[in-house]
């Protein structure tokens, strides 16, 4: 089962996050047929995405982050809400790209420059968007970026994806680290020079940590509390009354385009691949519901 600690540490001024998402980015590879170096870029970002989801209070509150980026793969699109569910879905499915040094997939050099944005709908009149330039396109970096500009809370992200050789998914997971405000120096200190010895969240996997043993891993000195675990999973919610809305909303001349061509529409879910076959009459209807 994929899940996710929350954990406070420092007597509260560390919080921490901590997850095992192999199950996820391994669905997630399997839907979209993806090559390892997007299966690693992919499953990064469904682990971040997860647990930020879970980082909002609302039920019905939604997190998206994108990356967009001049290397081959293009960009990546992660969608979760507050309840553990997460998807995403690639640009380019299938970059082949050579590995970099000690036989490490080159995720930054798939995703390449560009930005990341992070939109989070919370039910206001309009949703809270924060966009950052890529710093490496390795994902972690990235987060950590974003989380102290546009968030101004300094943060640790780490992520890693470990592709087996059949190019099915062998460990995932990642870690939040945050600093509340008023942390003291001296914690800051002694978290960063703990921060420099760390290996690599796969590594940690691959001796058989889990999201707990992380956080004590990183956090020991800090006397961590764990707080709650929550479970995750990859769900797509698309639905042939949503692929409807969606058709109903290309506006009137576009739905007029479709019925001319006298051909079903057909729609796929980006993701999760799910197809629906909407009629003539089908689109014919839609067509009086969008006039009305």
């Amino acid at each position: 089962m994929d899940y996710m600690v929350r954990a406070t540490a420092a007597e509260g001024y560390i919080r921490a996050f901590a997850a095992v998402t192999k199950e996820i980015a391994e669905k997630a590879r399997e839907i979209h047929n993806t090559s390892p170096v997007v299966t690693a870029a992919l499953g990064r970002l469904l682990t971040a995405g997860a647990m930020m989801g879970l980082m909002m209070k609302g039920d019905k509150d939604i997190l998206t982050i994108r990356v967009i980026g001049d290397g081959p793969a293009r960009g990546l699109t992660v969608t979760a809400d507050s309840k553990g569910n997460v998807k995403g879905y690639p640009e380019v499915a299938g970059v082949l790209l050579p590995l970099k040094a000690k036989g490490k997939l080159d995720v930054g050099g798939a995703v390449g420059k560009g930005t990341l944005t992070v939109i989070k709908d919370l039910g206001l009149k309009e949703p809270y968007v924060g966009q950052v330039e890529l710093v490496s396109g390795e994902i972690g970096d990235d987060l950590t970026y974003y989380f102290a500009s546009s968030e101004q809370v300094p943060s640790s992200v780490g992520l890693g994806v470990l592709v087996d050789t059949d190019r099915s998914v062998k460990q995932a997971g990642g870690f939040i680290l945050q600093l509340m405000p008023g942390t003291p120096d001296r914690v800051i200190d002694a978290l960063e020079k703990k921060l420099a010895f760390v290996t690599s969240v796969t590594s940690m996997l691959e001796q058989g940590m889990t999201p707990e043993d992380i956080i004590r891993h990183i956090l020991g000195e800090f006397e961590p509390v764990i707080l709650e675990k929550d479970e995750l999973s990859y769900r797509c919610n698309c639905s042939r009354g949503r692929m409807a809305k969606a058709l109903i909303s290309i506006g009137e001349k576009e739905l007029q385009s479709l019925i001319d061509e006298k051909e079903p529409a057909e729609l796929k879910c980006q993701f999760c691949g799910s197809s629906y076959t909407f009629s003539i009459e089908d689109l014919e209807g839609m067509l009086e519901a969008a006039k009305s």
